[in-house]
């Protein structure tokens, strides 16, 4: 098992707890992190879109990484969302990472403007060197998820930016294009780390050489997330499959409705949550979305 980097295993894109009123609930942040931390995992991701980070201020941005970063105490490194689809608002929340002490950023790829792989060059590049001028440039992952932002970025310009943009480390990848994957597999350098943007997907890829999940699904079960991957990236996919198979409805039905509705409303129902509130625009899940979801977990048996 190779180790690329900081962040390799299992990630988890924590949601975000909001009281009944839309306030940020830091306590309940402070004891899911803990719990995260028991359960196994190998890194945290605050202020993804799993976050709900387009709905928060940038005082509760800051306060959701700080909190993180605290709790964490160097227990497991945490790779701050640094996303956004203004320049320089992504330059902001890569600074602002390296003052709260994370790890690394996580950038998505700017969504709705669906910029050329120049403007992406720019995008990173402009986060890259205003670290490098803060004096410390945090490892980068590459977010591609283009069923979100509208816009794929290819093999090709993943791997020139990895080249050319110092502090690129790896890629989150969420295409869906196995061609795509496989090329970046196939044509890395050794150090460069490819992670599963897709919980589904990942027994496969990590079965081509991937290193590990950035996962919605380990918010609701990470002891289960984390045995998976660690089994894949062991070579036991005997056991790792076994896994896969019985918590793929979950993996699945966390997107029955946009994320993180679901994610959400089930680990309410799990009791790891005390509310499932979420933030407009995002809405309630359906009344019949509702039972499918407990049906999937009393199926998967974790509820």
């Amino acid at each position: 098992m190779k180790q690329r980097g900081t962040f390799t295993g299992l990630g988890t894109a924590l949601v975000t707890p909001f009281r009944a009123d839309g306030s940020f609930d830091e306590p309940a942040f402070e004891k899911f992190v803990e719990w995260q931390i028991e359960q196994g995992v190998n890194f945290l991701v605050p202020c993804g879109t799993t976050g709900e980070n387009p709905a928060l201020t940038p005082g509760e941005h800051r306060r959701v990484v700080e909190i993180c970063v605290k709790r964490s105490s160097g227990r497991v490194p945490v790779l701050a969302g640094a996303g956004s689809n203004s320049t320089e608002k992504a330059v902001e929340l890569a600074l602002t990472a390296i003052d709260l002490g994370a790890d690394g950023i996580l950038t998505i790829t700017p969504y709705y403007n669906k910029p050329t792989p120049d403007g992406l060059r720019r995008h990173f590049g402009a986060q890259s060197e205003a670290m490098d001028k803060r004096g410390k440039v945090l490892p980068m992952v590459m977010y591609n998820v283009p069923g979100r932002t509208g816009i794929n970025m290819t093999a090709q310009t993943t791997l020139a930016m990895r080249k050319e943009i110092p502090g690129i480390a790896a890629v989150k990848e969420a295409s869906g294009n196995m061609e795509q994957i496989l090329t970046i597999l196939r044509d890395r350098d050794d150090d460069f780390a490819v992670l599963s943007g897709d919980d589904a997907w990942t027994l496969p890829m990590i079965a081509a050489g991937a290193d590990g999940l950035i996962s919605v699904a380990s918010n609701e079960i990470p002891h289960l997330m984390s045995a998976m991957v660690r089994l894949a990236r062991e070579g036991d996919f005997e056991k790792a499959r076994t896994v896969h198979e019985r918590v793929l409805p979950l993996m699945i039905g966390n997107f029955i409705e946009s994320n993180p509705i679901p994610a959400k409303t089930a680990m309410k129902m799990m009791g790891i949550l005390e509310s499932d509130t979420l933030r407009s625009p995002l809405a309630p899940i359906s009344e019949a979305n509702r039972k499918k979801l407990e049906q999937i977990l009393r199926e998967c048996g974790v509820l």
